[in-house]
């Protein structure tokens, strides 16, 4: 009898255990999501100040302004972690690779805020994650089943509805985004592998001296005047970005990827209010659904992804 209620009462501490355990990763999870959102809302912001940055600046000279915030994020997160070996790297190749994918698709997203509206940009650069997904399987001979490949032609379809190729009203400078899209697919997967043996800060310190460098370089014939606030522009920019890196690298460590990633697409929703409030523009019918296309389609994928 006293081993019954021994065991009757093990069994009830175990499951309280378990049970405290589960509700402990939950709130450790919907932390991580609220890092998330907080750093898309900060990315947001970012994408804002350059869609007017970018008509006064030339793109090289913002993106050598926030490399500059990010080698001081490096150094941050080195001396938060006590990683002071940060700038030894096994992958070398590797990250200069990534470094200069960085570049390119952070220089096509500047670019595009200048001719389009941040919704429009946003939402064909949403294609990000269903790109990840096709060019892991084409580089990387991940197995990617019919179904995905089915949602990946519907997000593909979604870019078109808001492209319009063909048809008068069909602006090339909306290839831009797209372009973007397919760098930020390169670098994603590059990361993913860079990120087998380097820390994160050893990532964000060779991205980093790598934009500088060659921003330094190449931006040099390109500087324009600085305005009246063009610092107001530069130290809005390091912040909202240096904002949106870090809160990043907090969920991603309180919450699996797949938990976090579909809600890169709040950008969409950010870029509407922020556009509408900031510049007047509101995305006409074929752009909100589109986007509605884009986001369907990059959520199921995810969601086949974590279920495979």
């Amino acid at each position: 009898m006293a081993v019954q209620n021994l065991k009757k009462i093990f069994i009830s501490l175990s499951t309280q255990t378990f049970k405290n355990n589960v509700l402990r990763i939950k709130s450790i999870e919907n932390l991580g999501i609220f890092f998330a959102i907080m750093a898309y809302f900060s990315f947001s912001l970012l994408d804002t100040v350059q869609k007017t940055a970018v008509i006064y600046h030339s793109v090289f000279q913002l993106l050598f302004i926030k490399y500059c915030f990010v080698l001081i994020l490096s150094l941050f997160e080195s001396q938060r972690k006590k990683n002071y070996l940060f700038y030894r790297s096994d992958n070398i190749k590797l990250q200069i690779l990534r470094s200069i994918l960085s570049i390119i698709e952070s220089g096509c997203f500047i670019l595009s805020f200048k001719y389009l509206s941040l919704a429009e940009a946003h939402s064909i650069a949403s294609l990000t994650p269903v790109l990840v997904v096709a060019l892991s399987a084409i580089l990387l001979r991940e197995y990617v089943s019919l179904k995905t490949w089915i949602a990946i032609f519907i997000g593909f379809i979604g870019v078109l509805i808001i492209m319009r190729p063909g048809l008068s009203i069909f602006d090339p400078k909306s290839l831009i985004p797209l372009t973007g899209a397919f760098f930020l697919s390169i670098y994603q997967i590059v990361t993913r592998k860079v990120s087998e043996k380097d820390s994160n800060e050893t990532s964000l310190f060779y991205t980093s001296i790598m934009g500088i460098i060659l921003m330094g370089i190449i931006g040099y014939n390109y500087w324009q005047p600085l305005m009246e606030y063009s610092f107001l522009f530069f130290i809005s920019m390091g912040l909202f970005y240096s904002l949106g890196l870090y809160f990043q690298i907090i969920a991603l460590s309180m919450a699996k990827a797949g938990i976090i990633q579909p809600f890169h697409y709040t950008l969409i929703f950010w870029a509407i209010i922020f556009g509408y409030i900031f510049y007047g523009d509101f995305p006409d019918i074929p752009t909100l659904l589109g986007a509605l296309v884009i986001t369907v389609s990059g959520i199921y994928t995810l969601y086949i992804n974590q279920q495979n």
